[in-house]
Order: C-alpha cells, then structure tokens, then sequence
C-alpha cells in the first residue's frame, strides 16, 4: 500500500512538471502570435 502511494505521488509531481511546463510553453507561444499581429 505505501509503495503504491510513493508511486502515485511520484507520477503527481511528475505530471505536475509536464503541466507546468505545457503552461509556460503555450503562455510563450501566444505572446509571440500576438507580438506577430502587432508588427507590421
């Protein structure tokens, strides 16, 4: 049972750091889409 949960806490934080990650990555892009509209 406690091995189960150390699993699961690992693959949580794990998922977390992707999560993260895809946030900054789409935040990132849609600054560079409104930043290419904007110039002539």
């Amino acid at each position: 049972m406690a091995a189960k949960m150390k699993a699961l806490e690992r693959e949580n934080r794990e998922l977390r750091q992707a999560n993260e990650i895809l946030r900054k990555a789409s935040a990132y892009f849609a600054q560079a889409e409104l930043d290419r509209r904007f110039k002539p």
